[in-house]
């Protein structure tokens, strides 16, 4: 439907400026509706790591989510071609999670100056987010991602939350999310339920102009990677997948900015799990995935390399990273990156 407003004849830098725009409307839109389902989370009573590793990394993903959404629907009706979909929104949705593992995690760092994981929340979180990787690149060797592979990806993540809402019971403290004894609600936290439905309401309209900016974004960005030949999934690692850690970036930074670690934590780990198996499952589900080879022979296994890396590093260090190990992951990035563009620069 949107590819009635793109010329495919247009200049490269129009619509390189074209895809900008739907980018950065895609972000905003998505941090909107961050901001109110964070509200909505607190309304509800729920820890902040564990509303960073789950509502929060849900809302985060956005993007991904819903890039993939539109993306297997146009595959479905033929809106969009099937290689390059599958490429573009994989290598956006695997780039997105290096980027936090690595870069965005660096970010982090330094403006906290030093950050502090429990070996709880490393056995629970970060073991998961490791696993999560490798079954991706297992499912995805054989060059395809199944309707099968899609629901075993989808229903692991059902599991997984059901197993992380049993134990987010036993140890909630209303006052850990801000909540007091007087009465006091945490800032941005709905203060009725009329309140909440008008979260909900903002929720769904931010949630809708993000999945028509992810249908520009991919319907210029098919047009550009069928012009210049670059391989889609580079595109995506390189560029859509920056742009959708975005939201993950905006909210860690103002949960450390408000004294608060959990938030960022577990939406920086959460969403490294959310990424995997609710976007690429939840759109193999719908249409299944062309998996191209970079991906399982670059990036998924770079991802499970850095994901790994990061682990061990904060179990030999107790949990706590500083600025010198913000300066190992941001090393790590672009070792990634540079070496992505010289040797799987085509699809």
């Amino acid at each position: 439907m949107l590819e009635q407003f793109i010329n495919p004849n247009s200049s490269i830098w129009l619509l390189s400026l074209v895809g900008l725009a739907a980018i950065a409307l895609l972000v905003y839109s998505a941090n909107v509706a961050v901001t109110r389902l964070m509200g909505l989370a607190g309304y509800f009573r729920l820890s902040t790591t564990f509303m960073g590793v789950t509502v929060v990394s849900l809302a985060t993903s956005i993007p991904e989510i819903t890039s993939h959404f539109t993306a297997s629907v146009g595959i479905l009706t033929g809106a969009v071609d099937f290689k390059i979909g599958s490429s573009l929104v994989l290598g956006a949705n695997i780039g997105s999670d290096v980027v936090q593992q690595t870069l965005i995690m660096a970010i982090v760092v330094f403006i906290a100056g030093t950050l502090h994981f429990r070996r709880y929340f490393l056995a629970k979180t970060m073991i998961p987010m490791v696993v999560t990787t490798l079954m991706c690149l297992v499912l995805g060797w054989d060059g395809i991602y199944s309707r099968l592979d899609g629901f075993i990806l989808f229903g692991s993540f059902i599991a997984y939350l059901y197993y992380l809402y049993r134990d987010e019971r036993k140890y909630y403290k209303p006052e850990d999310h801000g909540f007091t004894a007087e009465g006091e609600v945490p800032e941005g936290t709905p203060q009725s339920g009329k309140e909440a439905w008008l979260y909900a309401l903002i929720s769904v309209v931010a949630l809708t102009v993000t999945v028509a900016s992810a249908m520009l974004t991919l319907s210029v960005t098919e047009v550009i990677v069928g012009r210049t030949g670059i391989g889609g999934s580079l595109i995506g690692v390189l560029t859509l997948g920056v742009a959708s850690a975005l939201p993950e970036l905006i909210t860690a930074v103002s949960g450390i900015r408000n004294g608060d670690a959990g938030i960022p934590l577990g939406t920086l780990v959460g969403s490294n799990i959310t990424n995997p198996l609710v976007a690429i499952g939840g759109g193999a589900l719908i249409s299944t995935y062309w998996v191209p080879r970079p991906l399982v022979l670059w990036d998924l296994p770079w991802e499970a390399l850095t994901g790994t890396i990061l682990w061990i590093y904060l179990w030999l260090n107790k949990g706590r990273i500083g600025k010198k190990g913000g300066i190992y992951l941001v090393v790590l990035y672009f070792v990634y990156v540079i070496l992505r563009s010289i040797f799987f620069a085509v699809d």
